[in-house]
C-alpha cells in the first residue's frame, strides 16, 4: 500500500507557509505602527489588515506552488540555494499581490513604502525559518521510522551498491532497505542478509513501498510488478541515459533516479485535486440538502422497513475497500448481490448475457423498483456519494468505483486503481450505460494515463450536460 507521507509532508508545508506569511505581514504592521517612531497617516486597523491578508493567502500559496516549492526534491534536498532563491521570489510576489489588491480596491494597505519592504524581508525570513523547522521535524520523523518507505533494489549495477549503502546508513532518509535482488558482488558485505534470489521472493517476504531498478534487464516485468502492487517505481539510469529526461528525476543520496509514474495525477497535483474535492463536496451537500431529504422521505414512505441509503462495498485507489453510499434503487432482496446471482435467484438466468452485453444495463431490469428507476434516470441516487467525496473515499472525477473482483479477467486492472475512483468520469460522459464494459475500462485507463486539470474540467462540464439531458442514465 502506497504511503501518504508525501501528502502529509506537503500539507505541513502549506500550513507552515500560510502561518509564516500571515505572521510576517502582521509583524510588519506592528513594527510600523507600534515601534517605528515616525508619524503615519493611514487608518487601516490591525484586524482589517490581517483579514485582508488571510483572504489573499491562497493566492500567495498558489504563487509558491508555481515556483515549485512544494516539490519533494526541494524539501528533502540538502542543497539550500535553489530553495532560498525561490523563497525570495515568492516573498517579492506575495507583497506584489497585496500591492495589486491595494491598487484596484483603494484600501491603502501599504500607504507607507517601508512597510511593504519590511513585509517582503520578513516573508523571506519567516518562510525560510519555517521550512528549516519543518525539514528538521520531517527528518526526525523519518529517523524514528514513521512514514518511511521500504525499498527493494533490483539490478546488477554499481548503483545497486551505492543505493544500498546510502539507504542503510542514513536514518534521516525517507527510505529503509527491505531487500536486494542482485549478484553477490554488487551487494555490500554487511547487507548480504537482505539478498533475495528473485523479485518475486523479495515482494513475498517484505512489505515494500518502492522498487529501485538499477539495470535495464526485464524493465517491463519489474515495472508491471510495481504497478500491480501499487508501489512506486524508480529507474536508476546509466550515464548515457541521463539525457533522456523521462519521468521525474530525484536524487537518492548522490544517485540520480527517475520516478516512472503510472499517472500524472500525483504529488502536488493530487493535493490540489483533493482540496477542490473538499470544497466542491461541502458546497454541493449544502445545495442538494433539500432534494436529498425529499428522496430519503419518498424512499422511506415507499418501504419503511429498509434503510433509504444503501452502503455497497467498492474499490478505490490502491485497491482500498470502502462503503459507497447511494439511495436505494433496487429491491432489498437483490441489494449487494452480483447481477448473475440475482437473475438466477429470480429464475431468469437468460438475462445475464443480455445484461453484460448491454454494458451492465438492462432496459427493464426486474431488480429495480419504480422509485429506483426515477432516481437512477435523474442521477439522484448518486447524491449520497458527495459524502464519500468529502471523506476522501473517492474524487469528484475519476474511474467508476469497482466491485471487488470485477476486473479479475481484464488486463491493466491495477492501473485503474492507481487513482481514486470518481463520482463521474471519462467513461460516464462518453456514453454512460450506452457503451460496453470493455470500452468503459479502456476509457478509464486512458484517463489514468493522460490525466490533466483540463481533462477534469472538460469532464465536469460534460457531466452537467449529460445529467441535464438524461443521456445514458437509465
Amino acid at each position: 500500500m502506497r504511503k501518504k507521507s508525501d501528502f502529509i509532508l506537503r500539507l505541513c508545508l502549506i500550513i507552515g507557509d500560510a502561518v509564516a506569511l500571515v505572521l510576517s505581514f502582521a509583524v510588519a504592521y506592528y513594527i510600523r505602527v507600534k515601534i517605528d517612531p515616525r508619524p503615519y497617516t493611514f487608518e487601516v486597523q490591525f484586524g482589517d489588515f490581517v483579514t485582508t491578508v488571510l483572504w489573499l493567502v491562497p493566492i500567495m500559496l498558489i504563487i509558491i506552488a508555481a515556483l515549485g516549492l512544494y516539490r519533494k526534491s526541494i524539501v528533502i534536498n540538502k542543497s539550500r540555494l535553489p530553495e532560498r532563491g525561490r523563497l525570495l521570489v515568492a516573498a517579492v510576489l506575495a507583497v506584489a499581490a497585496l500591492i495589486v489588491y491595494d491598487y484596484f480596491t483603494g484600501e491603502e494597505i501599504f500607504p507607507v513604502r517601508v512597510m511593504a519592504v519590511t513585509a517582503m524581508a520578513l516573508s523571506f525570513v519567516f518562510l525560510l525559518l519555517e521550512r528549516i523547522a519543518v525539514r528538521f521535524v520531517i527528518r526526525q520523523i523519518f529517523k524514528n521510522d514513521y512514514g518511511v518507505r521500504r525499498a527493494i533494489i533490483i539490478g546488477n549495477s554499481k548503483n545497486t551498491e551505492y543505493l544500498a549503502e546510502y539507504v542503510s546508513s542514513n536514518p534521516e532518509s525517507q527510505y529503509r532497505l527491505a531487500g536486494i535482488v542482485a549478484s553477490r558482488k554488487f551487494i555490500p558485505e554487511d547487507l548480504l542478509k537482505k539478498q533475495f534470489s528473485s523479485l518475486k521472493e523479495a515482494l513475498k517476504h517484505t512489505k515494500a513501498d518502492v522498487i529501485f531498478q538499477t539495470d535495464e534487464k526485464r524493465t517491463e516485468y519489474v515495472y508491471k510488478q510495481a504497478v500491480n502492487r501499487h508501489l512506486l517505481y524508480f529507474f536508476v539510469p546509466s550515464e548515457t541515459a541521463l539525457s533522456s529526461h523521462f519521468g521525474e528525476m530525484e536524487l537518492v543520496g548522490n544517485t540520480p533516479a527517475v520516478m516512472v509514474m503510472a499517472t500524472p495525477l500525483s504529488g502536488g497535483y493530487a493535493m490540489i485535486k483533493r482540496l477542490f474535492d473538499i470544497l466542491f463536496s461541502l458546497v454541493a451537500i449544502i445545495a442538494t440538502a433539500i432534494p436529498m431529504l425529499i428522496v430519503w422521505i419518498v424512499l422511506k414512505v415507499s418501504d419503511f422497513r429498509h434503510p433509504a441509503i444503501y452502503a455497497d462495498e467498492r474499490l478505490t485507489q490502491y485497491n482500498r475497500k470502502f462503503k459507497c453510499y447511494k439511495f436505494r434503487s433496487m429491491k432489498p432482496e437483490y441489494s449487494g448481490m452480483p447481477a448473475e446471482k440475482a437473475f438466477v435467484l429470480m429464475g431468469k438466468p437468460e438475462l445475464i448475457k443480455r445484461y453484460r452485453k448491454g454494458g451492465d444495463y438492462l432496459k427493464n431490469d426486474p431488480r429495480i423498483t419504480k422509485v429506483g428507476k426515477f432516481i437512477r434516470r435523474t442521477s439522484l441516487d448518486e447524491l449520497p456519494q458527495l459524502f464519500n467525496i468529502l471523506k476522501g473515499d473517492i474524487s469528484l472525477i475519476g474511474p467508476r468505483a469497482l466491485l471487488p473482483g470485477e476486473l479479475r479477467d481484464y488486463g491493466d486492472r491495477s492501473l485503474i486503481l492507481t487513482v481514486k475512483s470518481g463520482l463521474t468520469g471519462f467513461a460516464q460522459v462518453s456514453g454512460r450505460r450506452d457503451i460496453s464494459f470493455e470500452e468503459r475500462r479502456a476509457l478509464d485507463i486512458y484517463y489514468v494515463r493522460n490525466w490533466s486539470f483540463m481533462l477534469d474540467l472538460s469532464i465536469f462540464f460534460k457531466t452537467i450536460a449529460v445529467v441535464i439531458r438524461g443521456e445514458g442514465a437509465k
